[in-house]
This record gives C-alpha cells, sequence and structure tokens, in this order.
C-alpha cells in the first residue's frame, strides 16, 4: 500500500511539474515589462533578469526538475555572491568580484557555466575589487589588500602579477586597453596620503611601471579619493573622482579634458558615484550607491537618463548599494549591488530577447507580475 502512495505521489508530482510547463508561456504573457523611461517616455531599456547564484546560468537537468517537483526545493539554490563588487562582462560572460569570498564569479550565460577564480594558493584573492578585461579575454583584477592586479586567462587560469606594496597604496580600479598594452591602476589614496590620489600606468605585457597622472586636489586633473576607471572607444579614460563628485576626462596619456557633473540631489549631479562603464557608442554609465541608480550620459556628460531606484526591498531595478556595472557589445547593462547580493541585467529596447549574447534561451527570471513600469 505505501509502495503503491509513494508512486501516485510520484505521478500527480509529475503531472503537476509537466502542467505547470505547459502553463508557462500564458503565465509570462501575463507578466508586464520593466522598462526604462517609463511611460509615455519611449522604452530605452528593458529589465530582463537577476543573476543571484549559479543556479540562474547553469542548465537544469531532468533530474533536478523532478526534484525540485517532489521536494519543493526553491529554485534559486546553487552558489551565491557574498557581496557582489565590480563587474566585467564580454559576450555574455559575466565576471563578479566578491570581496568577502575572496574571488572572482564567473557567470557564463551562453556556455551556461559557472567557476569561480582565484581560490588556489598559488593565485588566491584576499580582497579583489576592481576589474576589466582585454581583447584576448585576460581577466585583469584589482586585490586591494595585497596591492596588485592579477591576471588570469579567460578559463581563469592564473598567469602573473604587477604592482604590489611598494607600487600601490590602495589600488581600486582598473581598466586594460583593447590591446593589453596599457594597464591603468586608480589609486584611492586616503587622508593622510596627499601624493597617492592618482592613477598608475603599467605596461600590460611586462608589468613595468610607464607614469602616473593626478594627485590629491580639486582642480582640473586632481583626485579627492577616485574610485573607478573606464575607456572609451576612442580611447579616452574616464575616471570616477568620487571625494569631488565628478567624473573626469583624460587622453590615454593622463593629460586633462574635461569634467562633468558636482555634488546635489538632482539628475546629473552625483552622492556618492562610484563605478563606470562605457558602451560602444561612447555612452557613459555611472553608480551612485546614495542615489540607488544608474545614470546615463553621452560622451560630453549630459544627462541622457537613469536607471533604477533606491529601496529597502529586494526588486527588480531597486537598489540598496549599487556598486560595479559592465555594458556588453550587445548593449546589455549589467549593475550590481552588494546588499541584495545580485546582478540585475537590462536589454536595449530595440534589441529582442532571443538576440545578442545573453539571449532568452538562458535561464532567466522575470519581474513579477504586478511590478508597475517606472
Amino acid at each position: 500500500m505505501r509502495t503503491t502512495r509513494f508512486w501516485l505521489w510520484v505521478f500527480w508530482a509529475l503531472a503537476g511539474l509537466l502542467t505547470g510547463c505547459a502553463e508557462t508561456p500564458q503565465k509570462r504573457e501575463a507578466v508586464r515589462e520593466l522598462v526604462f523611461p517609463s511611460p509615455p517616455d519611449e522604452a530605452r531599456f528593458v529589465f530582463e533578469r537577476s543573476i543571484y547564484t549559479s543556479a540562474d546560468v547553469l542548465e537544469k537537468d531532468k533530474n533536478s526538475l523532478l526534484r525540485q517537483a517532489l521536494t519543493g526545493e526553491g529554485e534559486r539554490g546553487g552558489e551565491g555572491m557574498q557581496k557582489p563588487y565590480g563587474i566585467a562582462v564580454r559576450e555574455g560572460r559575466v565576471y563578479v568580484t566578491d570581496p568577502v569570498a575572496q574571488s572572482v564569479k564567473l557567470f557564463d550565460i551562453p556556455g551556461k557555466k559557472f567557476i569561480s577564480i582565484g581560490a588556489d594558493d598559488q593565485d588566491q584573492l584576499v580582497q579583489p575589487l576592481g576589474l576589466d578585461i582585454d581583447a584576448q579575454q585576460n581577466l585583469y583584477v584589482v586585490d586591494a589588500v595585497t596591492k596588485h592586479v592579477k591576471v588570469y586567462d579567460a578559463q581563469g587560469k592564473f598567469l602573473r602579477l604587477m604592482g604590489g606594496a611598494k607600487m600601490l597604496s590602495r589600488p581600486s580600479g582598473v581598466a586594460v586597453s583593447a590591446d593589453g598594452e596599457r594597464v591603468y591602476v586608480v589609486d584611492t589614496g586616503g587622508v593622510q596620503r596627499q601624493e597617492e590620489h592618482r592613477v598608475r600606468v603599467f605596461n600590460g605585457r611586462t608589468g613595468t611601471h610607464l607614469f602616473d597622472f593626478g594627485k590629491r586636489g580639486s582642480g582640473d586633473g586632481e583626485f579627492n579619493l577616485a574610485r573607478d576607471i573606464a575607456i572609451a572607444p576612442n580611447g579616452r579614460l574616464y575616471v570616477v573622482d568620487t571625494g569631488n563628485f565628478r567624473v573626469q576626462v583624460f587622453d590615454r596619456d593622463g593629460k586633462f579634458v574635461k569634467a562633468f557633473g558636482s555634488v546635489g540631489r538632482q539628475p546629473g549631479n552625483f552622492a556618492r558615484p562610484r563605478e563606470i562603464a562605457i558602451d560602444r557608442e561612447g555612452r557613459v554609465y555611472v553608480s551612485d550607491a546614495a542615489f540607488g541608480n544608474m545614470q546615463i550620459f553621452d560622451a560630453e556628460g549630459e544627462l541622457l537618463m537613469h536607471i533604477g531606484d533606491r529601496a529597502e526591498r529586494d526588486q527588480p531595478a531597486r537598489y540598496m548599494l549599487p556598486s560595479g556595472l559592465a555594458v556588453d557589445g550587445d548593449g546589455r547593462i549589467y549593475i550590481a549591488d552588494e546588499f541584495f547580493r545580485r546582478v540585475d541585467v537590462f536589454r536595449p529596447a530595440a534589441l529582442k530577447a532571443h538576440e545578442g549574447y545573453s539571449s532568452s534561451a538562458a535561464p532567466a527570471r522575470k519581474a513579477e507580475a504586478g511590478v508597475k513600469p517606472r
């Protein structure tokens, strides 16, 4: 009798699973897209998914689906992030630094794979912060404790070091030229370290120190607790000058070009700017931890729009501590929130869900029904 009841239970569980699969398209049709800017303005970006754990990118096999149906096991599972900080992305492969977990998490969306980088004795990461990728998909990671930039190949194999305690004081951000020839490292400095508010430049192949630019101050080309750096398609360097509430622009040799932004509470102002990214068209994306959003500017520093709002509840496009962000070649935006331990993905409205590097063929978390576009 018990055996019969068990198989009846399995039968109904499987029937429920199959029924749920059949109903999925109808449920998705009922979900309202979260778009930015909000209507009646023309939509430019669509919230596509959130990544919390490895389970959000790994392909689910039949056994895991059956186990979930029989046991009521939650969908999430997998290996998550303890404090996602910086992001770099290339063709749907999303690298996220996690200073608490002392590693870089690679969420390979199109490949449906997940690996953790920097956990071996030889290449142990202690406090990974900023990171970037060159054209060969080599990964450059700033370690704030060892004061190195550690270089890995696309699969996470350790390659080499540059920098060190004699060269870097409080490294935070890094940008690498596409050819890998130059590595720009933001040395944040501190109250007692007047001379170390700067960007240090290294040869990406040999690790040789080439030159520096910047010093402590508020004038053109001076920094106050700079945090991050990005390279535009035209080779210009954009630096988040956090303590001066602005973004400064330099040529590839560190010559000051211009600056934009100021402290304030209005759109286009900054309160706590943190990380920066630039897309193929030269648009500039800046996360702000105080505003709980990211603002998008054109190459000249004119505000175009913003995405996100500050909130205490974990919801799509709602942030408590937004940090790293990156833009892929297909225009998708990736932004991390340290507090909610997730990465949100936004798709350009002109790009269909099945197009680009992170297509809808990969498992996704949709916005909950009832969440209205803003």
